[in-house]
């Protein structure tokens, strides 16, 4: 796109330095911020070429001025367009969204403290430490503290006046052990507060620190004589050692590191991506920070770049919680390089050992988090599944509408006999069952798959055809969006063959290829048929399991129910006399057409009577002598 006269005198005077560049609409706002090594040659870029994505032309459509500003190294540039992207939020930019509150534990500024699991974070009125990704480790650390400490629990307003007078009482808590009584003054406040100190040291992942103190003091108290007292902290000393031994990494080499995961959504109907990234705070081989934030990306950001301005805002969100709680890590873990630069950083991609662990666990925290947003956003608002799934598979396939009617046939038979198919609708992306039709094959003879799905696809279509003519409507009213075989190129043919060949139809045709455990592995598409990408996570592929494990049970039942009535047929049905009344009551008597033959005149004539029982006797055994 050619620049204006006012751009490209700005592109043209532009220096070969580090900086960073903003881009303004008509209205004097703001639309984009980006950074370069080199604003010359990157900002010229965005207009002297044509640009595959349609975002990135709309957004040099509308830029109607730029300015930029220099600094001194490629991190200046990333820390000031990270600054300005939180700034001024341009629409082009992606865009950070508030993440789940996870919850963190509170130190309340009191007179006699309390300490709680919250999601609502007040710093004038506590000190916070958290998030927690993992609300078990929340429950886990408050469990061992009140098992050690007996820490007030209650709400009270409680001031040392008020103590020291005697105006409060203490309650069935502190009869039942769980509380020191410090309202009543049982517990001294320095001894209290002695509680508080220990516990924030196990918040802080400092339990080893504590275990020390106590070996030390126990080993005092024996020295003593003071069994008693040394039996007390040894009880307290286990009780850590266990709480250790749940919340430490299992080797503990690696103290002090930040840990992120990365993770992205398949792009929806409309082309929005949401990217996720987490993080994980190791302090002395203990999680003690957790947090999780999602952009929606606008253009075609580069992961590298995305991941970058994840690291700055998780680490900066963290910080700002509790400033004096954690020192900031000077080492990070990631699964890929991201495009950051700052030189007091030790970044690593470990491929193995315990660093390999770490990752793996902020991988999987992230991608919990990613199923949690959708699950969550599925039960908003259910349609927004469909059309993102649906939104996927045509944008896969290539197709000019998106599959909201999805239609899905297979055969089923045993060595020929008893032929029949099924067909399932999916509409919406969710099956349709009062639309599901069941197929006799009646013109193909033998085992021959192919024709006997030409044979059903024929019928089915071809009454769909009618049935639009009969009531005036469009016929591509009438129509599936996506026929999809339970089979692969073979199948696809003949399908092929009866829409196109002798219906005249156009309909997008898929196969469903199934690997040697009969599990779908692959996907067909067009013709000639080639196979479509998918990884076994994709939600499309899920989908996509969902509708060949449902025509496959949906065309074998047909197949069993055919073939019970065929079997019961063949055998009752030429007894003269017997009515379907007189079946059901042998085979509800009997089980089975095998152990009615085995039966004895009399037993049969005890269900039907004696002279009908005498017509089937006899049909199984010659006539009876009289």
């Amino acid at each position: 796109m050619k620049p204006s006269p006012h751009i490209d005198a700005i592109l043209k005077s532009l220096p070969e330095s580090p900086g960073v560049y903003q881009y303004f609409n008509a209205e004097g706002t703001i639309i984009y911020v980006g950074k370069a090594k080199n604003l010359k040659r990157r900002v010229n870029s965005y207009f002297n070429k044509e640009h595959d994505n349609y975002k990135t032309r709309v957004l040099v459509s509308n830029i109607a001025d730029l300015k930029y500003i220099v600094v001194q190294s490629e991190q200046d540039a990333f820390l000031l367009e990270n600054n300005l992207i939180k700034r001024y939020q341009p629409h082009y930019n992606i865009l950070l969204k508030d993440g789940k509150t996870y919850p963190s534990i509170c130190i309340t500024r009191e007179p006699y403290p309390r300490i709680f699991k919250t999601r609502n974070i007040v710093k004038s009125t506590g000190e916070y430490f958290g998030p927690y990704t993992f609300t078990n480790t929340v429950d886990l650390v408050l469990e061992i503290i009140h098992q050690l400490y007996p820490l007030r629990t209650c709400n009270m307003r409680m001031s040392e006046e008020q103590v020291a007078n005697n105006k409060l009482k203490v309650c069935l808590k502190y009869h039942l052990k769980n509380c020191c009584g410090v309202c009543e003054g049982c517990t001294s406040r320095e001894e209290y507060l002695s509680y508080i100190e220990a516990a924030r040291k196990i918040i802080k992942g400092d339990a080893g620190e504590l275990q020390d103190e106590l070996m030390r003091e126990m080993q005092a108290l024996a020295r003593q004589m003071r069994f008693e007292e040394a039996q007390a902290l040894k009880e307290k000393y286990l009780l850590i050692e266990k709480f250790r031994s749940k919340t430490v990494i299992s080797n503990t080499s690696v103290r002090d590191v930040d840990v992120f995961g990365y993770e992205e959504q398949e792009p929806n109907g409309s082309g929005t991506q949401s990217v996720f990234i987490s993080m994980l705070r190791i302090h002395q081989g203990c999680i003690v920070q957790g947090q999780t934030i999602e952009y929606k990306k606008q253009l075609d950001e580069e992961k590298e770049e995305i991941l970058a301005h994840g690291i700055l805002e998780l680490r900066a969100q963290l910080d700002a919680l509790n400033v004096s709680a954690y020192v900031r890590n000077k080492e990070i873990i990631v699964p890929f390089m991201p495009d950051l630069m700052d030189q007091e950083l030790k970044i690593s991609t470990p491929s193995s050992g315990e660093r390999k662990e770490l990752l793996n666990l902020a991988m999987q925290n992230v991608r919990q988090y990613k199923l949690d947003r959708l699950k969550h956003a599925d039960k908003l608002n259910p349609d927004q599944r469909a059309a993102r799934i649906l939104g996927r598979l045509q944008e896969m396939l290539g197709m000019e509408t998106m599959p909201m009617w999805i239609d899905s046939f297979d055969n089923s038979n045993l060595q020929g006999s008893d032929a029949v198919a099924g067909c399932v609708v999916f509409k919406k992306a969710k099956p349709s069952k009062a639309d599901y039709k069941k197929f006799s094959i009646k013109t193909v003879v033998g085992a021959d798959d192919y024709a006997s799905m030409r044979e059903v696809v024929y019928r089915r279509y071809k009454r769909l055809m009618e049935e639009a003519e009969e009531t005036g409507d469009l016929l591509k009213d009438h129509l599936p969006n996506l026929i999809i075989a339970d089979g692969g190129i073979g199948q696809m043919h003949a399908i092929r063959e009866a829409v196109e060949d002798q219906l005249g139809l156009h309909i997008p045709i898929a196969g469903l290829v199934k690997d040697d455990k009969h599990r779908t592995s692959t996907l067909l598409y067009g013709f000639p048929p080639k196979e479509v990408g998918m990884k076994a996570t994709d939600e499309v592929f899920r989908f996509l399991t969902q509708i060949q494990d449902e025509v496959h049970r949906f065309a074998i039942a047909y197949h069993k129910q055919k073939r019970s009535k065929s079997q019961t047929k063949s055998e009752l049905d030429e007894v003269p006399g017997i009515g379907e009344k007189t079946k059901t009551e042998l085979l509800k008597a009997f089980k089975s057409i095998k152990r009615l033959r085995e039966a004895k005149l009399e037993d049969i004539q005890k269900i039907v009577g004696n002279h009908r029982g005498s017509v089937i006797y006899e049909h199984f055994h010659g006539k009876i002598s009289r």
